[in-house]
């Protein structure tokens, strides 16, 4: 059980260590009016931004998103963050992400993936995914899965950021 333990530590260790200083990759993603955004176009005026990936199929992606925008206008005003919404849903299943984003009621910026080219460029295994990306545009933490409370976790990462 210890080993397993040693294990698990070292991984999420190697990953955040990974994340360090890498930048996003160049992918043509679309805007949910089909409009071209490429992610090398991603920025926030010099402050942090999160990428989400998601689809409308991941209940703990749903959970996560919807818990984070009850507390998104929060973040803003406070840290001026922006979070990008990717969603792999592919072409067929991407019809369903404008409905389910507008009766959400989310205020991100939400692109569809529907290809997975940038899932693949980021190294994305499987949803949800989230990666925090300082004002210079440098991957400094990512996290895999969902459990309620890592927003809170996620949100502290933003602050000191922005501190």
């Amino acid at each position: 059980m210890r080993n397993i333990l040693i294990i698990a530590i070292a991984l999420v260790c190697t990953l955040n260590t990974q994340a360090q200083n890498k930048t996003v990759p160049s992918v043509d993603l679309k805007d949910m009016n089909g409009k071209v955004i490429n992610s090398s176009d991603f920025h926030n005026d010099g402050k942090p931004y999160v990428i989400n990936f998601w689809a409308t199929w991941c209940g703990p992606c749903k959970r996560e998103l919807n818990n984070i925008a009850e507390v998104y206008e929060d973040w803003q005003d406070e840290t001026g963050v922006k979070l990008y919404a990717i969603s792999i849903d592919d072409a067929r299943r991407s019809r369903q992400v404008k409905p389910y984003v507008d009766a959400s009621g989310w205020e991100y910026e939400v692109l569809l993936d529907e290809n997975s080219d940038f899932r693949r460029a980021m190294n994305v295994s499987n949803p949800p995914y989230t990666f925090l990306v300082d004002g210079n545009g440098k991957i400094v933490y990512q996290h895999i899965s969902y459990t309620e409370g890592d927003e809170d976790e996620l949100y502290e990462k933003i602050k000191a950021l922005t501190n």
